[in-house]
C-alpha cells in the first residue's frame, strides 16, 4: 500500500472502533414519528371542531326561530359552510385553515350545484335531513355567502391557529 500524503497510515483495529446504538430501545424517540404532532394536540383539536360544529348548529337553529326573510336565509347560507369547515377541520385536524375553508366551500359549491341537476330535490322530498344537507333548489346568491362563511371561519381558525402555538 503506498502511502498517502497528510493521512496517518496506522492500523486501524476493527475492535477499535466503536458502534453506534442501532436497537430502537437505545436510540431516543426511535419509535415516534417527530414531525407528527403528539397525539393529545390531534384530540384538542378535535374537541375544538366538535364544539364548533355545535355552535353553529345552535346559531342556525337561533337565527331560524329568530329571525326570517333574507336575513335568516343568507345567514342560513353561510353558517352552512361553517359547519362544513367545522366538520373538516374535526376530520383533518392537522390541516391549514384555509385548506379547511377552501374544502369546505368546494363541497357547498358542489351541493349547491347539484341542485341543478334536480336529484337533491328528489331526494329532500324524502327526507328531511336530505333537504337540511343538500337543500332543493340553486340559487345563485348562495355562492357568495358560502364565500362569506367560509372567510368568517378562515379568520376564527386562522386566529385559533396563531394563538395556540
Amino acid at each position: 500500500m503506498e502511502p498517502v500524503a497528510g493521512i496517518d497510515h496506522e492500523l486501524i483495529q476493527v475492535s477499535d472502533v466503536k458502534e453506534k446504538p442501532t436497537e430502537p430501545a437505545s436510540i431516543p424517540d426511535a419509535g415516534r414519528d417527530i414531525r407528527r404532532p403528539p397525539p393529545t394536540r390531534d384530540l384538542a383539536a378535535r374537541a375544538v371542531a366538535a364544539g364548533a360544529a355545535l355552535a353553529t348548529v345552535a346559531a342556525g337553529l337561533a337565527v331560524r326561530a329568530g329571525a326570517d326573510g333574507v336575513f335568516a336565509k343568507y345567514a342560513g347560507s353561510a353558517l352552512y359552510t361553517v359547519l362544513l369547515c367545522a366538520l373538516v377541520a374535526f376530520c383533518a385536524p392537522r390541516a391549514r385553515p384555509l385548506v379547511v375553508a377552501a374544502t369546505a366551500l368546494g363541497l357547498s359549491w358542489a351541493v349547491e350545484f347539484a341542485q341543478l341537476t334536480g336529484v337533491p330535490a328528489e331526494l329532500s322530498a324524502h327526507s328531511t335531513a336530505a333537504r337540511l344537507i343538500l337543500g332543493s333548489t340553486f340559487n345563485a346568491p348562495d355562492l357568495f355567502w358560502y364565500a362569506v362563511g367560509a372567510a368568517a371561519a378562515w379568520a376564527v381558525h386562522a386566529g385559533a391557529t396563531r394563538l395556540s402555538r
